[in-house]
């Protein structure tokens, strides 16, 4: 079970990856409940405040049943509440962006973040910036040129490339937050509840506080809702956290590999997106610029 206490500074790097692990997979498995819901016409804003109000009272519930309590110093609040915006906002672009493009080829694009993370750690924290860092974004961005363009030549929506860079920038500065700032302080159970606390009243705001939402009306639908709240949502969140804080940003956003290839390996065998030539090429890029910067950067960071 994930620690009850403050993490840590001295990083248990084994666990921290096999959390990384955890994290990757259970977020890729975003398409596997979010498409189902799309198809009994949900929108991206109704699915995301069913997920993410499920999500508050599923952690309400761990936190009593396990005793953990939730309270955090005022002081905090403010340096919270920009983590769960940061996370609400990459949670509605992606889940836009599967309006615009296949799941696979989203999920495939998002894993730029790991890019932009190292990015942000040398810009703004010092890591050193060596030739396998720059390497490393011309491959991630020869990936994603080559999966803007379909197999006849066909430019991939602007739009949905677009809200993917969105979520990917929101995320990786969520990742590098957790690092540099006082939320590395608490445990990944606090950080997954005011995550989701804080990034809920986003949808409520953008449903007319509450007056546009669309009812569950199927079994199917509570079972998707259900496990958006338990998977991607507060697994996912919480195996982040402790990933971050035992084996540092970089190799959270390098082990996140795991992401994109669970989400294609879902949206070909359960939705029947094709999986073309170019979505393999493009997984290849992206993947091996992000485990190059990985590697890389291990040589200098201080996680």
């Amino acid at each position: 079970m994930i620690s009850q206490t403050v993490i840590s500074e001295s990083p248990d790097r084994l666990k921290g990856m096999l959390f990384g692990v955890i994290a990757a997979v259970t977020y890729g498995m975003n398409p596997l409940f979010t498409l189902p819901l799309y198809r009994e016409g949900l929108s991206p804003d109704s699915v995301l405040f069913y997920r993410y109000a499920f999500g508050i009272l599923l952690l309400v519930c761990w936190s009593v049943l396990r005793k953990i309590p939730l309270s955090v110093p005022l002081k905090d609040i403010p340096l919270l509440l920009f983590g769960g915006l940061l996370m609400a906002c990459s949670s509605l672009f992606l889940f836009l962006s599967y309006q615009k493009m296949d799941a696979g080829i989203a999920s495939t694009l998002l894993f730029t973040y790991p890019i932009l993370t190292v990015i942000f750690m040398t810009l703004f924290f010092h890591e050193k910036t060596c030739w396998g860092k720059i390497l490393s974004i011309l491959l991630a961005t020869s990936g994603v040129g080559v999966l803007c363009r379909s197999e006849n030549g066909a430019v991939l929506n602007l739009t949905g490339v677009f809200l993917v860079f969105m979520s990917s920038l929101s995320y990786a500065i969520y990742l590098v937050s957790v690092k540099v700032t006082r939320m590395k302080l608490y445990s990944p159970e606090i950080l997954a509840f005011y995550s989701i606390l804080f990034g809920f009243p986003l949808f409520l705001i953008r449903l007319d506080f509450g007056t546009n939402i669309q009812a569950l009306s199927t079994p199917l639908s509570w079972l998707c809702t259900c496990s958006l709240a338990l998977f991607p949502t507060i697994i996912s969140l919480a195996a982040t956290a402790a990933s971050i804080h035992l084996a540092g940003p970089t190799a959270t956003a390098v082990l996140g590999a795991l992401e994109p290839a669970t989400a294609v390996f879902i949206g070909v065998l359960i939705f029947h997106e094709p999986f073309t030539f170019r979505l393999l090429i493009g997984l290849l890029l992206i993947g091996s610029a992000a485990i190059l910067c990985a590697f890389d950067s291990e040589k200098f960071s201080s996680a």
